[in-house]
């Protein structure tokens, strides 16, 4: 409740002492300089001709975005252990056991009326696509629905950034995925400049509440993002290349969302720091092997699903 756009809080990971006490000083300066900059321009405006333009102030984040990393300074996603795999066999064994479960929980919490919405995000070529199928096809048709978000059309823009993901919350006992959500208020269009650094800022509060008001209504939410190494991002966006029947799912858009890599960790690090809550907690998959994780998907969500309807 306190985190705005005007004074946001800072989560700082305090394992590395160094990196800590970096970040902290590194922090405090840039804010500082920032802030004297921006006194100067208004000292400026007073004596400088209209016609003049002052130089535009650089937000803090992005400054930090900029500082050089050291091999101490670990992100959330660097916790994520990317070498965990399934062999073919225990994958079939291990998907056949949950996608059964899952059969049966989906026409469960449609008959106690739990609605469920779950989210979809991680890197190009991560593997979204895949764990969206294997949930679906152990579902009813009936019950679900797979909303996939692009960039947003002039009727969206007139609109508020969460009015086109509000349109599709599903209907008691139904379930919505969302593949990308609006969480692209604070990861492309925060890297990409699409929003200003006080509407980003301020977004993170905007979707704590969002995804708050749908958990006391009685919905569950489950947010999933899957994580892959820079290394295997590439194997894939090469392997895409190679491959006809993959050949659309590469664009020139791809390749230069991978040159911001560094961009979007930054972002990616704050936004699971601050939306990562207990209605509504951040799953992080191991994505390097597509086998653990479409199981780890389709697993987190039967337990999920079951906890909630043992409670209802």
């Amino acid at each position: 409740m306190t985190d705005s756009g005007d004074a946001p809080w800072l989560l700082i990971e305090a394992s590395d002492w160094r990196y800590r006490n970096l970040t902290v000083v590194r922090t405090v300066a840039e804010a500082l300089r920032k802030h004297l900059d921006a006194q100067a321009n208004i000292t400026a405006h007073k004596t400088v001709p209209d016609s003049l333009e002052t130089q535009p102030v650089m937000p803090t984040t992005a400054l930090l975005a900029q500082q050089p990393a050291s091999d101490s300074n670990r992100s959330i996603l660097d916790t994520v252990n990317l070498t965990q795999q399934l062999s073919r066999k225990s994958y079939r064994q291990e998907l056949d056991t949950y996608q059964g479960k899952l059969h049966r929980l989906a026409w469960l919490a449609s008959k106690k009326h739990c609605s469920t919405v779950i989210v979809f995000e991680g890197w190009d070529a991560a593997g979204k696509g895949g764990a969206i199928r294997r949930m679906t096809q152990a579902m009813d048709a009936r019950l679900y629905q797979v909303i996939s978000s692009a960039a947003p059309t002039d009727e969206e823009r007139a609109h508020h950034y969460l009015w086109r993901f509000w349109r599709h919350i599903p209907r008691a006992g139904r379930v919505t995925i969302y593949d990308r959500s609006w969480y692209g208020r604070v990861l492309v269009e925060r890297v990409e400049g699409f929003a200003q650094e006080k509407e980003w800022q301020r977004a993170y509060l905007e979707i704590n509440e969002f995804e708050e008001q749908l958990v006391k209504h009685g919905s569950l939410v489950i947010k999933f993002w899957i994580h892959i190494s820079k290394d295997e991002q590439l194997r894939r966006f090469q392997e895409r290349e190679q491959i006809s029947y993959k050949k659309h799912k590469i664009t020139e858009e791809d390749w230069r969302n991978r040159e911001k890599w560094d961009d979007y960790t930054l972002a990616l690090n704050e936004m699971i720091a601050r939306t990562s809550t207990h209605f509504a907690p951040w799953t992080l998959v191991a994505g390097d092997d597509k086998y653990f994780a479409r199981v780890q998907v389709i697993k987190t969500v039967c337990e999920r699903l079951e906890t909630v309807l043992n409670n209802k």
